[in-house]
């Protein structure tokens, strides 16, 4: 590290030791000789002022003692691509020169490169590198002009997440030299981005991956950058303090992924500025602090125009309490996967399987609920339930088995927006189904039911309420978390509380408990 920084050292991102920094002051200071670099650290722990020195402010901090003074020799201001390239792949010039043996390591191959005639070889091998990763090692800048095109000529994707790029002007330097790029991640690198209209040119024609968590960037930034990506497909945002969304006008309309997790967006609305990419199918929300989602253009019972193409969506660590933004969901003509935990509304069931069957319930075409798949008898008995349960309700709200008569309320509809589609499909309840129903509760469709291994007798009987509704597969999930032993190992049969001694196989792993007609008190018996 040079005593005297580099030029244009302002702005710039350092590494000292193990922390970074960002250089925010270059020149002198009163009574102190020489050069000074004024830093901002990453962590604020490190620093020790605002960047005032005795009385005069001489940079500014977002923390009050995120800043230092610091000797230019203290700071790494890293390397260009191609030397961390080599350094990461095992080849060092000098080795070359002075005739030591070298490796490369091509995927799972070794390649051994030895003495001066491993020269050409090194640059042979290096145009074999199609998938790069230089994460963490502080790279800075591109290096010689055209040197990345003439070296690593097939280079699709690379890593360069957590270096010390600090301009997005470094990238598009880098990336111009790779004119297959397809997979790009700068995540990691707080960096400058521009805020108004750029340039646009090819440099990124092909590029269809982009990861850009924790670099700072606003949602103003990414649609003016995004007037370069033609042809991307996803794209990763996680982290950046994002909290108000704008309409892309004629940018990411090739958009499939989009990941806003950890961001803190001011409203649910702000997803409505997003609403009309045409190909986007999947919508990362993890944490974003949404307490509620709604599409405004549609009544219930009918499809938004809102996510056209939306299959899968994950709302999951937010703050949704009401079921109303459940119903919304079934609005979204496409959705087909959604994962929704961690939210308050999941605490108004203590039964996680009596909450999985209302939303599997309430969103008719959803395939897939927190990653478990939802099978057919699943869905069924799921429905079936939701018709029973809320069939009481039905009827005090102006719901008719007369088809004449059957004038359900607009409250009604709103609560339960399926509940006229589920009667289309099954039937409306019966007046006997719906004696002795507890409305808005499965309870009284839970067995409380006694699992032993008999082969197994250190293992201790546990008694479990199900629902009568849950596959053998799901059972076999159950029991998986509690046995750690894969449900495809197990063997499943229960006995009678009624029929002492006598064992009835359960053998279907898509039948439901109610198909074997256990009841209450029942034993179920497991064996691998």
């Amino acid at each position: 590290m040079s005593g005297r920084p580099p030029g244009e050292a302002l702005g710039r991102r350092v590494l000292c030791g193990a922390e970074r920094a960002t250089v925010r002051y270059v020149g002198g200071l009163p009574g102190a000789a020489g050069i000074w670099l004024g830093v901002e650290w990453d962590d604020p722990q490190r620093g020790k002022h605002d960047g005032t020195y005795e009385g005069t402010q001489y940079f500014k901090c977002r923390h009050p003692r995120g800043g230092s003074f610091i000797r230019p020799n203290k700071a790494n201001f890293g390397v260009d691509f191609l030397t961390a390239v080599k350094d990461r792949y095992g080849l060092k010039e000098q080795d070359v020169q002075n005739g030591t043996k070298n490796t490369l390591v091509l995927g799972k191959k070794t390649v051994e490169l030895i003495g001066m005639d491993s020269i050409a070889e090194q640059q042979s091998q290096l145009n074999l590198l199609v998938d790069i990763s230089v994460r963490e090692c502080a790279v800075s800048h591109a290096g010689q002009k055209e040197e990345i095109s003439r070296t690593c000529a097939n280079i699709r994707h690379i890593n360069l997440s957590k270096n010390l790029l600090s301009s997005w002007d470094t990238v598009t330097d880098i990336a111009s030299q790779v004119p297959n790029l397809e997979t790009l991640n700068i995540s990691e690198n707080k960096m400058k981005f521009p805020s108004t209209s750029i340039s646009v040119s090819n440099v990124f024609s092909k590029l269809k991956v982009l990861a850009l968590n924790q670099t700072e960037i606003t949602w103003t930034e990414v649609l003016v950058c995004a007037q370069g990506w033609p042809a991307l497909e996803e794209l990763y945002l996680t982290s950046n303090n994002i909290t108000v969304l704008e309409r892309p006008d004629n940018v990411l309309q090739t958009l499939k992924l989009l990941d806003l997790s950890d961001n803190q967006l001011l409203d649910g609305d702000q997803l409505h500025q997003i609403a009309y990419l045409p190909r986007l199918e999947q919508l990362i929300l993890r944490n974003t602090g949404i307490s509620s989602i709604h599409f405004p253009d549609s009544e219930f019972g009918c499809k938004t125009k809102m996510f056209p193409s939306l299959k899968r969506l994950a709302i999951n660590d937010n703050k949704i309490s009401q079921w109303s933004s459940i119903n919304e969901l079934e609005k979204l003509p496409s959705l087909r996967s959604l994962q929704c935990h961690n939210n308050p509304l999941m605490d108004t069931e203590k039964n996680p399987e009596t909450l999985r069957q209302l939303i599997i319930a309430k969103i008719g075409q959803l395939e897939v609920l927190n990653k478990s798949e939802i099978l057919p008898a699943e869905r069924k008995g799921a429905e079936l339930d939701y018709r029973k349960i809320f069939g009481k309700e039905w009827l005090a709200a102006g719901g008719n088995w007369n088809p004449e008569r059957n004038k359900p309320s607009e409250e009604f509809l709103a609560a339960h927006p399926r509940y006229a589609a589920l009667c289309l499909k099954y039937g409306a309840p019966e007046e006997g189904e719906l004696k002795g129903q507890q409305p808005l509760t499965l309870k009284n469709q839970l067995l409380t039911l006694t699992i032993k291994c008999p082969d197994k007798p250190e293992q201790k009987p546990v008694e479990k309420k199900l629902p009568e509704s849950m596959t053998i597969q799901r059972v076999k999930g159950l029991l998986y978390r509690l046995l750690k032993i894969p449900g495809s190992e197990l063997k499943l049969s229960y006995e009678s509380s009624k029929l002492a001694g006598k064992e009835v196989e359960l053998d279907n792993d898509l039948k439901p408990l109610q198909f074997y007609s256990i009841e209450n008190g029942d034993c179920v018996l497991v064996r691998w």
